[in-house]
């Protein structure tokens, strides 16, 4: 593996397996910063292993949803000061909390709803789109976690907040000649923010082939010599950017201008074959977030193959190891107070619960229509739903997507709409 070179240690040990005989990094005698790296997370994860295989006839693989509601349920209300760094990111941490207790199946009051709902009405900027806390610019990426949150409330109150005259204009603004976008205005250019527009696009019903012209030829363009997909053309495959690009060309119906067998060697190739979770890149560490980012391609792939009739590829459920990921989760990234993490040994946050909690969704739900397959460890209390492409309930994206339908594109008359 890659890294500053470190002096040769005495002969290893045999690797021991985990779970499914699942073994560990050989290093061949040849340490490095990241080798090392790597095993102390094995070494940790072993543990953690070992305590639940030791303990069998007591521990089942249990999502602690209790727990994780009121840890949730406590964020709604009153954070703690550790998250003053995110004042930028506040539509986040609604989108973060909300979807989280959607997967688990808890009703957001309808006070609490509310409550929300004005927050994120005076986080949208008169430019259009949606700033990080009230008064900040507007930007791309708290734009789309604030039309999230608000697909997840899914009232009236919550749609009419959307601005989509404003909104589209906000959009057009940030696309550039080459069919890419920039965050913000002044900002950057990466896959991220092709995806935000998309997302964004789409679910209110200001998706037009004029906005998004180039678009799908500039992700691709993002596909590099690995298979996955890079911030900007050139760059190194990372997970986040991959799913951002493959998400926002599924929104497109372009994902066929993908190399999608080379998309697929990579992503699979991110699945850590001890620990069980998946990495964002090649030579780093697991993170528990990349059960979303990553195994979230899956299904996405899987989708395409299956619409180009590569039925070698489509008609399987092997893509990636299901339960593996969901022994990752349950076992190992689960806060005994409540929440989800990185890894152990690392705290709960938000955001972690959220994708912790999306990916295993994702581990647990397969294909769709004929070729679903579902996969649900600990039994039917564990699982959970979630959409692939938008990360939000299937429910809430069908709900708003109709709502939004049955209005005209702004600047277009309802008789025109008809035509």
């Amino acid at each position: 593996m890659a890294g500053a070179a470190v002096p040769p240690a005495p002969a290893a040990p045999q690797p021991r397996q985990g779970p499914g005989g699942r073994r560990r990094l050989r290093d061949d005698g040849v340490r490095s910063a990241t080798s090392v790296e790597q095993s102390k997370v094995e070494d940790i994860v072993q543990e953690v292993f070992d305590a639940f295989k030791n303990n069998h006839h007591d521990v089942q693989f249990i999502l602690h949803r209790e727990k994780h509601f009121h840890y949730l349920k406590r964020g709604l209300r009153q954070l703690t000061e550790a998250y003053e760094c995110l004042d930028a990111s506040r539509p986040w941490l609604c989108y973060w909390i909300l979807h989280s207790l959607e997967l688990l199946d808890e009703p957001i009051p309808q006070a609490v709803a509310s409550d929300v709902c004005e927050f994120l009405s005076r986080c949208q900027s008169p430019q259009g789109g949606f700033g990080g806390g009230p008064g900040q610019h507007p930007h791309l990426a708290p734009t789309y976690a604030a039309v999230n949150a608000l697909c997840i409330i899914g009232t009236e109150q919550a749609f009419e907040i959307i601005d989509r005259k404003k909104l589209l204009e906000y959009l057009q603004s940030l696309k550039q000649p080459d069919g890419s976008f920039i965050m913000h205005i002044g900002g950057e250019v990466d896959v991220r923010s092709a995806y935000c527009a998309a997302s964004v696009a789409s679910l209110t019903n200001i998706l037009t082939p004029m906005l998004f012209a180039g678009t799908a030829e500039w992700i691709v363009r993002c596909q590099n010599w690995e298979g996955g997909i890079g911030g900007v053309p050139g760059m190194e495959a990372h997970g986040g950017y991959t799913f951002c690009g493959m998400a926002a060309l599924v929104i497109l119906k372009k994902e066929h201008l993908l190399n999608l067998q080379s998309l697929l060697r990579w992503v699979t190739s991110r699945q850590m074959r001890f620990e069980g979770g998946f990495q964002g890149r090649c030579n780093k560490l697991v993170d528990g977030c990349y059960s979303f980012w990553q195994a979230g391609l899956l299904p996405l792939i899987h989708r395409a193959l299956h619409a180009q009739g590569d039925t070698a590829l489509s008609m399987s459920s092997w893509m990636f190891d299901r339960s593996a990921l969901q022994e990752y989760i349950l076992l190992c990234c689960q806060c005994p107070a409540g929440g989800l993490l990185d890894k152990p040994g690392k705290s709960r946050d938000f955001y972690h619960t959220c994708y912790c909690l999306s990916g295993l969704s994702i581990a647990q739900h397969f294909g769709s229509g004929d070729l679903h397959h579902e996969l649900v460890l600990g039994g039917s209390d564990n699982r959970l739903p979630t959409h692939p492409v938008y990360n939000i309930s299937p429910q809430k994206v069908i709900r708003a997507v109709l709502h939004f339908l049955q209005q005209p594109l702004p600047g277009q008359e309802p008789s025109d709409a008809a035509e």
